[in-house]
């Protein structure tokens, strides 16, 4: 069960009544004061008494009991590190593609123990009890222990597959746009991946080993979105019992990504200008402000010119924004890249869902090159891996296909030729009244009827979609 949820101490430096700007933070201690720590464990007095020490160290604490309830948060959260109990941190990354580092605490300084942990899977051990300077250092090393999975090189842009013109081009304006600090205006339909995008450009630029925070602000309420980007200060309002830092301050140094910009509030779009403008940002309910150097990545799928002569958008914020505005093409535009992009997900699924290889006809490619796509590269996705967890074989064929999804016609297998002489439209006729007469013998038993026509249950499921035969 979830106990605490993103709980954030903030730290500030005692600048003195003379100087009205806090000023940033050491690198070093910045990097560790941003992260974020699932713990994970029995509500005792043990994993209370870390918590405090975790959150006075200004982390960003999930606080858990049960590993189910971790490894939910862990599918959907990125975090920087994962602090357990020694019985649990060995099972932590079942069932999970957690990269970060686990570390164990056990309670007793048997060598062997911990090796048997190391030799399972967890990645440091800490003994019990630990005093804050001994959690301090822990904390401090998290950041050079090996994040599982990920290469030391990863480059998140190889995850822009598709080796078409619209992509080429696309990846070279990210390339020329990534060198800048300027704000970048993600623009494309639902699914196109504007995420991604905003990742390569963070991975292309000199911010590159510094944090890259996402957030969308269509998920968060609007009262909660103040805080959630800028902080806030203890008492600024009932809940607000301790300093938190905002998203800002987490990315300083790095890129922040507000996704779906056009939902945000009139009256955080103000503050949003003047933080882009001035390069400082003030929690709610303080009265100094912080200096910031963050790089701002925003999306949108909403045409924010029609929303500013609408009143719904600020036109100067707009602006301040579009100043290198970055279009995804749609899937429809960039149908040559979807063979590649099916086999990919084809590739990447079967590995999650551990089912073998599994192979995609060239019928398939086809049908799939043919389709609309209205949910763009993220309903591809989606059939992909609904057709494979569904096969009960080594290949997915267009008569399963269209079991799946509707599989729009190939415009050549419909041409209706003229005469009698058509061998296309005889085929048809003859295959339609076949089936029609087997589902009559049968008595419309269509795995019965299929082993009369001698072909597969999948087959005759096509065929008959496809002659609008019920």
């Amino acid at each position: 069960m979830v106990t605490s949820i993103l709980v954030t101490s903030g730290i500030t430096k005692d600048t003195g009544p003379q100087t009205p700007v806090v000023e940033r933070i050491d690198d070093r201690w910045r990097a560790g004061s941003s992260q974020r720590v699932v713990l994970l464990g029995p509500d005792d007095d043990a994993r209370r008494a870390l918590h405090l020490m975790l959150d006075r160290a200004g982390k960003q604490v999930a606080a858990m009991a049960e590993l189910e309830s971790a490894r939910k948060y862990l599918a959907a959260n990125e975090c920087d590190a994962v602090i357990a109990s020694a019985e649990l941190a060995p099972l932590v990354r079942e069932g999970t593609t957690l990269s970060a580092p686990v570390i164990a605490v056990v309670k007793s300084r048997d060598v062997d123990d911990a090796i048997a942990l190391f030799d399972i899977g967890v990645d440091d051990v800490v003994t019990e009890p630990l005093d804050e300077l001994a959690l301090s250092i822990v904390l401090r090393h998290v950041g050079n222990l090996p994040r599982r999975g990920l290469p030391a090189d990863v480059d998140r842009a190889i995850t822009l597959v598709g080796d078409g013109g619209a992509m080429q081009r696309l990846r070279a304006t990210i390339d020329q746009m990534a060198r800048t600090k300027s704000t970048v205006l993600v623009l494309g339909e639902s699914g196109t991946g504007k995420e991604l995008v905003a990742r390569a450009v963070h991975d292309a630029s000199p911010r590159r080993h510094r944090r890259f925070v996402a957030v969308n602000c269509a998920a968060i309420p609007g009262p909660l979105l103040e805080s959630e980007l800028f902080g806030h200060v203890r008492g600024a309002f009932t809940d607000a019992v301790r300093d938190k830092a905002g998203l800002f301050e987490d990315a300083d140094g790095g890129t922040l990504f507000l996704d779906e910009i056009g939902e945000l509030p009139l009256a955080l779009q103000a503050k949003l200008l003047r933080a882009l403008q001035e390069g400082e940002i003030r929690r709610v309910g303080d009265t100094t402000s912080i200096k910031i150097d963050v790089r701002l990545v925003a999306a949108t799928l909403r045409d924010l010119s029609e929303d500013v002569a609408a009143g719904r958008f600020r036109e100067d914020l707009y602006y301040r924004l579009n100043v290198l505005p970055l279009r995804i093409p749609p899937l429809r535009e960039r149908t040559e890249d979807i063979p590649q992009l099916a086999r990919f997900f084809a590739g990447r699924t079967a590995q999650r869902h551990r089912l073998g290889t599994i192979e995609l006809s060239d019928e398939v490619i086809e049908a799939l090159k043919r389709q609309p796509w209205p949910g763009n590269v993220r309903e591809l996705e989606n059939v992909i891996e609904r057709a494979l967890v569904l096969a009960d074989g080594p290949s997915i064929d267009l008569a399963f296909l269209s079991t799946v999804m509707t599989v729009k016609a190939d415009p050549a297998a419909c041409d209706d030729d003229d005469g009698e002489l058509s061998i296309k439209k005889a085929t048809r006729e003859l295959e339609a009244d076949l089936i029609r007469r087997a589902l009559g013998v049968t008595q419309g038993n269509r795995t019965n009827a299929a082993k009369l026509l001698e072909i597969s249950h999948r087959a005759l499921l096509y065929k008959m979609k496809e002659y609008g035969i019920s």
